[in-house]
């Protein structure tokens, strides 16, 4: 583990999460960001982005890591309450970007990547009809997700 604190990691030079919010910004805190990217074929696809420049998430202390988990639980947490999803995926690959950030994607046995990971093969077509249906409800999801995230603070 680094003796690093997370205000030691600048900003970096051409870093997509340091240059910009990443999607539509759910939840703006102290240390993180939560928000809802846009992939096509997966509408309840969020973020939580560390906002200093840390590549790895034992380059935070331990209170950073636990608070960054708590803000992954939250997300999940709101977005099983409010979309039933069959599945929620959690994940922190950074190897495209790397800037600490957690994946949180509701998943549903219709996706077209179900059971595979949202960057693995397509399995079907995608089910336009169902997509939108989720996307209509984003926005009530997201002020749900804002006001658990704040009441955490």
């Amino acid at each position: 583990m680094s003796d690093l604190t997370p205000n030691t990691f600048p900003a970096q030079p051409d870093c997509p999460l340091c240059d910009e919010l990443g999607g539509q910004l759910v939840w703006q805190g102290r240390k993180a960001r939560v928000i809802r990217a846009q992939e096509a074929g997966f509408p309840a696809f969020y973020r939580v982005v560390w906002t200093a420049h840390a590549p790895e998430f034992t380059d935070l202390g331990p209170a950073e890591r636990a608070e960054c988990m708590e803000l992954v639980a939250t997300v999940e947490t709101v977005l099983r309450a409010q979309l039933s999803a069959d599945k929620i995926n959690l994940a922190a690959l950074g190897n495209m970007v790397a800037h600490l950030h957690w994946h949180v994607i509701a998943r549903w046995r219709w996706d077209s990547h179900f059971p595979g990971s949202v960057w693995a093969a397509q399995q079907r077509p995608r089910d336009l009809a169902r997509e939108a249906e989720i996307a209509a409800r984003l926005e009530a999801v997201d002020q749900a997700m804002a006001a658990a995230l704040q009441a955490r603070t």
